[in-house]
């Protein structure tokens, strides 16, 4: 396979990088932060593409999964300056579902005809874990079949502080209840230079990752993800890349890695660009790069589009996320794609790319499809 790579076909300063990526070394700082900032971005596509192919060949996934969102009413309100989902208890975007709301939602969505409900939300102040762990045992036993992705280490960081417990605690309480992996949201940038910008107050980077070793230690999956595009710097991201890296080294615990392209509306950053299709196929080669110990990689279609996620299957993308049907937080913040794409949909996209689909579980399972493809999926 080494052969296939020929360091010398590619521009001179991108020619140490390319051996470094034949012979399956590990890229140190220096390459992660040529991997942010080269001009030559198809020939950083070629290197993702290698990698990419000798990890999967051309197999990329993709899952039936249902967004639950039970409410938006968070604390954190005006400290995320990039969020367009979260609101204030008695604002007019404002919402709280009550439990049986949660499960009605859930069975129009599909209910055991999906394998993956994705179930994240605000802070809200009032409701207390218990809360949340009915809500997750009402799923399961109306669902049981269906895998719950629920939420991200600042709701679990939250639960902890809010009723006192650890996050071992919080974290034993929900996998009793029927929790079956973490979604990889809240973790934003890391460095704290950022973190004062963008979110003030919110958790901060080392509670992110203690949060997922505790559930790496605990046998807990989760997933890991980067918000780019808005003030930070190559710096910046080379260090939150090589932080999850260092985590990945420890258990092993991460399923997936997201990049998120920033979405500039209804929220309080003041910034009015969009990420360009250069910068996401960037950013989703780089981590393909940087992140030799993930085997996957998921272009999100949701945020970059299905078109630019189809491309990004030759960045170095391996994972095109699933049907979803109904988006809120990204829509929210300005997002303009579709809210669905149906199986037979993302299998079109995935082998026109010239690739081969594979439907599977949250834990990168495969599952046979040759049953009718579900309702909406």
């Amino acid at each position: 396979m080494s052969s296939s790579l020929r360091p010398e076909t590619f521009p001179a300063p991108l020619h140490e990088l390319a051996a470094k990526v034949r012979d399956g070394e590990r890229l140190d700082e220096a390459d992660a932060l040529v991997c942010l900032t080269t001009p030559h971005i198809l020939h950083l596509g070629r290197l993702a593409d290698f990698v990419r192919r000798r990890l999967h060949g051309d197999l990329t996934y993709y899952n039936i999964n249902r967004h639950i969102n039970p409410t938006n009413i968070c604390v954190y309100t005006y400290n995320c300056k990039f969020c367009g989902f979260a609101a204030l208890e008695g604002e007019d975007h404002a919402w709280q579902m009550s439990h049986e709301e949660v499960y009605e939602h859930a069975a129009q969505q599909g209910g055991d005809r999906v394998t993956e409900f994705h179930i994240v939300g605000g802070l809200h102040p009032d409701l207390s874990l218990e809360w949340y762990l009915e809500m997750l045992r009402g799923l399961k036993q109306r669902f049981p079949s269906v895998h719950l992705k629920a939420f991200t280490a600042i709701e679990v960081g939250w639960f902890a502080r809010l009723e006192k417990i650890s996050i071992e605690e919080v974290l034993v309480r929900m996998r009793e209840a029927g929790l079956g992996s973490l979604p990889g949201g809240g973790a934003e940038i890391f460095h704290p230079e950022v973190r004062q910008i963008i979110c003030d107050g919110k958790l901060d980077s080392d509670e992110w990752i203690e949060v997922h070793r505790v559930a790496h230690g605990l046998g807990i999956r989760s997933n890991a993800t980067m918000l780019y595009g808005h003030v930070e710097k190559p710096e910046h991201k080379v260090d939150h890349l090589l932080r999850l890296r260092d985590l990945q080294d420890e258990a092993g615990g991460f399923n997936a890695f997201i990049p998120l392209a920033y979405h500039p509306e209804n929220n309080y950053m003041g910034l009015k660009y969009h990420t360009t299709g250069s910068e996401d196929l960037r950013h989703l080669a780089a981590s393909r790069l940087v992140l030799d110990n993930f085997s996957h990689i998921k272009a999100y279609w949701v945020m970059i589009t299905p078109q630019l996620a189809q491309i990004a299957l030759s960045f170095g993308a391996n994972d095109i996320d699933g049907t979803v049907v109904e988006e809120t937080i990204y829509h929210m913040a300005g997002a303009e794609t579709e809210q669905r794409l149906t199986r037979l949909e993302l299998e079109r996209i995935v082998r026109e790319a010239g690739f081969t689909p594979v439907q599977r579980d949250t834990l990168y399972n495969p599952l046979a499809t040759n049953e009718p493809a579900p309702v909406a999926g």
